[in-house]
């Protein structure tokens, strides 16, 4: 089975037996302890948070699994080598289709640097993931000034700052229509119906649907699709499905060209992308 559970905005993941697990909690807190705070937490199979925001830039990265970040504007994917820079007062919310030992830091726009109006994909160096790791153990109220902890929380900001942006996002449509076409091969992508059909089941013409497209999401169709399917495919490599399995639950016919597309996109293969995490 591919692997998000839950990106469409109106459904939310379901157990085995049909139940809605408990919800994530929320930090209550309305200020941070430190101008860098980060929380740590072990995240069952289909965790998730209900819609949110934060008054700071919040930094979600999972050491192991992979993380989904939700938004009215689209959705952001993370597994461990890449996480997802999520601006101050963007409302948000997080689920996981596997297991995930996450990480989230919440930065002070007082040191988050420039801001910026969306969420971003940043590709996280081996530097940075040990400076998270190291960070996290740290103690809410770790000492500030000289001491070792302040000099690691800045150096780590440093480090966040030049993390470079990649394009793993899927963009969602606010059109209703096509939200609801967007939704549905989210929930199934390996749906297998082309424009054509799509076309006839929203009873417009196929190149009025195609310009719709373009203009809401910036993506033609198939790049769109392309993109969910290879989006979906993390979760089911890392809950150990093999290439070929992957590649065929989210609709892919042939495992060449599944591993072509996917290098294509995230610059490395199926095989390498966990591991070593």
């Amino acid at each position: 089975m591919c692997g998000f559970s839950r990106l469409a905005t109106k459904s939310q993941p379901m157990t085995p037996n049909g139940q809605l697990p408990p919800a994530r909690q929320i930090p209550t807190f309305t200020q941070l302890p430190r101008p860098l705070f980060a929380r740590a937490e072990r995240l069952g199979a289909g965790s998730w948070t209900p819609r949110h925001r934060h008054p700071w830039v919040q930094f979600s990265y999972a050491i192991s699994g992979v993380l989904a970040v939700h938004t009215e504007h689209g959705s952001y994917f993370a597994p461990p080598q890449w996480g997802v820079w999520i601006p101050a007062g963007v409302e948000h919310w997080v689920n996981t289709s596997a297991q995930a030992e996450m990480r989230s830091l919440y930065v002070d726009e007082t040191v988050a640097g420039p801001p910026f109006p969306r969420c971003r994909v940043l590709e996280v160096t081996p530097l940075t993931r040990e400076l998270i790791k190291a960070f996290s153990a740290f103690a809410a109220d770790y000492p500030l000034g000289d001491s070792a902890q302040a000099r690691l929380a800045t150096v780590l900001v440093d480090q966040l700052h030049g993390l470079a942006e990649v394009s793993f996002s899927v963009p969602l449509p606010r059109h209703a229509g096509l939200l609801g076409l967007c939704e549905a091969l989210v929930a199934r992508p390996d749906d297998a119906n082309s424009l054509t059909a799509w076309a006839t089941e929203l009873n417009v013409s196929e190149k009025t649907l195609a310009r719709l497209f373009q203009r809401e999401t910036g993506l033609t169709f198939r790049t769109w699709r392309q993109r969910v399917r290879l989006l979906a495919s993390l979760g089911a490599l890392q809950g150990g499905s093999s290439v070929t399995q992957a590649a065929l639950a989210c609709g892919y016919e042939s495992t060449s060209a599944f591993i072509a597309a996917f290098k294509t996109l995230f610059g490395t293969t199926p095989g390498e992308v966990f591991r070593g995490n």
